[in-house]
């Protein structure tokens, strides 16, 4: 019997008028094309991403019919090219596809050139000043802009194969430039490393299509280090020997002596580091294996606050012969408040010890105690530095004391690269640094901070140990707290009588405790109970857009936030993102946007910056930063957001994948952020995430309003659930010295 031929594929060419949906994971648009025949408009599906609205594409795939859409063209494959009629060259042109030219620019330009327009472009661009009114230095830019773009182009069309998003290549090809295609076809795990956005996986996709074996050293090399750094996005500092082995052997089907091979010759190399840290058994140590700047880092830390908390110098000496009893009664003089015995012991230590750590829930007077702490060592001259992990937390301590505070990345001016310009050879000018939120610090933040305090100088770190720990790798305050720890510390645990009548605060300590909190018959706590996720979503858009503004008058947008256990999911951040922005910043006619894959920027959007980028801003814009989009230019193709510090930050089209949209964010990233009301949708389709820190950290996150959205059984588990243990960190036992 005669195999059937195959199904030849049929071509179809037009001017891509809009995307309607794009899933970034996976690539599948659905879009809108003119294919210059008049009438309506052609409906296309299948693996588009990567191509803009104005581009003119020449597709292949099939002819379909859906039974509520009717006929549609199946993409399988397709290549841009350049349109030839006057009407597809204006059209081309003014679609915001070239830096620098707007639809009206776009007009004027065809008008002179006619249809020998991108000629002109591509061989004598020059040529442009003949345009009224276009002189030598936007033509340049213009000339420049068409070449990246031509540059970018032959980038695609190599990595479309594989599945490589536009936005991924352009960082490729800023990245490498001309070299770019030569580094993907022989070193294509260097882009992992290299270009932020690309992991393994994607780097491994691309190996295998440009024949790197399967077996190679260089694969399994790479794939180690993409398990150890997987691992440190999951906040782990180091992985035993053992699991990584096996993690690896996993990721990449080979034989685990392949594995075991690789790694040592890895660890020769100085690739990793492998260490060895006491176990649970003195006779059995475990081989730790490091990403090399965590290993440093661990080490570094450790010694530098042994260094601090060792000083023979102390630059606040004065209080080591201080009247404490006259000294708090003079605080009391100016504050009308006494302070609590735990409180004054927080005082006395961290005004007597080099290092200290302050700890507590809400309601205990932690922010009270530190504004205790600021006032006696201001009283005697003392230079007080003060600074937090985010703009928000910054922003509440200055408010707090009513000094100055900064974040630690303003503060030590972190520059490209991530080098600070004060470390250990130029240290703070400072004799008490006050670090609040200090869950939030993770192992490579704390330690740049800690090298750049002075000797003599005391540091003291504030910050509740039950919430979530840091979103990257470290568990730095918990290990600050272990009963070995030589650092002295004071647990608050008194909550205060004021602070009782918050229904917020004392369903926090409940929730902490492991008791479920109290959600009928309070005036800032509340449940809006169903078991359906798609329902819960439903309800927490209708709560943050329309209940909470009725009911208290709060600005959805600026003063309302939405946490979530996880992103992905029908009552996740990522379906609450579109969700909440299409109630709150709609599309309007005649307004730009952008869209970005699945995604579309408006002006107005609450986003956030998902990557350290030390090249943004004054001082880097680093992961976590909130902000508004407050203009968008679709000629210039650039974005601006002003962020919590009150700084105005552009970004160019081509940069929009290091911002999401916030207006719901997962509870992890919330963290160091206090806002008037969240709202928190709890179903059991996140009930891996649901744990006790987590619940607890998104209620303190709350001033005066917590609303609860979804189920009874999802509170339950997550109250019930103390969590999946420590991180593997050896803070801990490096501080033993």
């Amino acid at each position: 019997m005669a195999a059937a031929a195959p199904v030849k594929l049929a071509t179809v060419e037009g001017v891509l008028e809009r995307i309607t949906y794009a899933n970034e994971e996976t690539g599948y648009t659905v879009a809108r094309v003119d294919t210059g025949r008049g009438g309506d408009l052609l409906t296309v599906v299948g693996a588009l991403l990567g191509a803009q609205p104005g581009e003119s594409i020449r597709m292949q795939g099939r002819w379909t019919s859906h039974p509520q859409y009717g006929k549609q063209f199946s993409v399988e494959n397709y290549i841009t090219v350049l349109p030839a009629t006057i009407q597809g060259i204006r059209r081309y042109l003014g679609s915001g596809l070239i830096k620098g030219i707007g639809p009206r620019l776009a007009e004027r330009i065809v008008e002179h050139f006619g249809v020998q327009t991108l000629e002109v472009i591509e061989t004598e661009p020059k040529r442009l000043v003949e345009v009224p009114n276009l002189g030598p230095k936007r033509t340049a830019l213009i000339a420049d802009a068409w070449q990246e773009q031509k540059a970018i182009k032959e980038v695609m069309v190599f990595l479309q194969g594989v599945g490589v998003s536009t936005s991924l290549a352009v960082r490729i090809f800023k990245n490498y430039g001309d070299a770019s295609i030569g580094v993907v076809r022989t070193e294509p795990y260097r882009l992992a490393s290299d270009v932020w956005g690309i992991g393994f996986l994607t780097a491994d996709r691309i190996a295998q299509s440009v024949g790197i074996p399967f077996d190679s050293p260089q694969r399994v090399q790479a794939g180690l280090q993409f398990a150890l750094s997987e691992a440190a996005d999951g906040g782990d500092c180091y992985l035993p020997e053992p699991r990584l082995t096996s993690e690896a052997v996993k990721l990449l089907g080979v034989d685990t002596g392949l594995v075991i091979e690789c790694l040592a010759e890895l660890v020769e190399a100085g690739g990793v580091v492998r260490d060895e840290l006491p176990g649970d058994d003195p006779q059995r140590p475990v081989p730790a294996v490091y990403l090399v700047p965590f290993h440093r880092a661990e080490i570094s830390l450790a010694n530098q606050l042994l260094r601090l908390l060792r000083a023979d110098v102390d630059r606040l000496s004065v209080f080591q012969g201080v009247d404490f009893r006259a000294a708090l009664a003079w605080l009391r003089g100016r504050t009308g408040t006494d302070l609590a015995p735990e409180q004054e012991h927080a005082v006395r230590l961290a005004l007597t010890e080099k290092v200290s750590v302050l700890t507590g829930g809400p309601g205990c007077g932690k922010s009270f105690t530190v504004r205790s702490v600021v006032s006696l060592a201001a009283a005697k001259k003392a230079k007080v530095v003060l600074v937090a992990p985010t703009g928000r937390a910054a922003k509440r301590l200055a408010e707090l004391t009513g000094c100055e505070a900064l974040t630690v990345h303003r503060l030590l001016e972190l520059r490209p690269g991530g080098d600070a310009a004060y470390d250990r050879d130029r240290p703070l000018d400072a004799d008490l640094v006050v670090v609040d939120e200090a869950s939030m610090l993770d192992l490579l933040l704390a330690n740049k901070l800690a090298k750049a305090v002075p000797p003599g100088a005391h540091l003291l770190f504030v910050g509740d140990v039950d919430q979530l720990p840091s979103v990257g790798a470290g568990e730095v305050l918990r290990d600050l707290l272990t009963p070995t720890s030589p650092i002295p510390n004071v647990r608050l645990t008194q909550v205060f009588r004021q602070a009782q009548r918050s229904g917020v605060v004392t369903n926090a300590h409940r929730i902490n405790a492991g008791t479920p909190p109290v959600t009928d018959g309070l005036a800032d706590f509340f449940l809006f109970a169903t078991d359906e996720a798609e329902d819960a979503a439903r309800i927490t858009v209708d709560v943050v857009a329309h209940r909470v503004p009725r009911k208290f008058g709060l600005d959805p947008r600026r003063e309302v936030q939405v946490l979530t256990p996880m992103h992905r999911g029908p009552a996740g951040a990522g379906a609450l993102n579109t969700l909440l922005q299409e109630a709150l910043t709609p599309e309007r006619p005649g307004t730009p946007e952008r869209r970005i894959g699945g995604r579309v920027f408006r002006v107005g959007d609450k986003v956030t910056q998902i990557r350290n980028n030390y090249d943004k801003g004054r001082n880097g814009v680093f992961n976590g930063t909130g902000g508004v989009v407050i203009g968008l230019d679709p000629v210039e193709q650039r974005l601006v957001v002003r962020t919590d510090d009150e700084e105005e930050v552009p970004y160019d089209f081509a940069e929009l994948d290091e911002l999401s949209h916030a207006y719901a964010v997962t509870i992890h990233r919330s963290q160091g952020s206090e806002y008037p009301a969240v709202v928190i949708p709890l179903t059991t389709s996140s009930w891996m995430m649901l744990q006790r820190n987590l619940l607890y950290t998104a209620v303190t996150r709350a001033k005066r309003l917590v609303v609860l959205v979804g189920s009874r059984k999802a509170i339950g588990q997550a109250v019930r659930t103390v969590g999946s243990g420590r991180r593997h960190t050896g803070l801990d036992h490096r501080l033993l010295g």
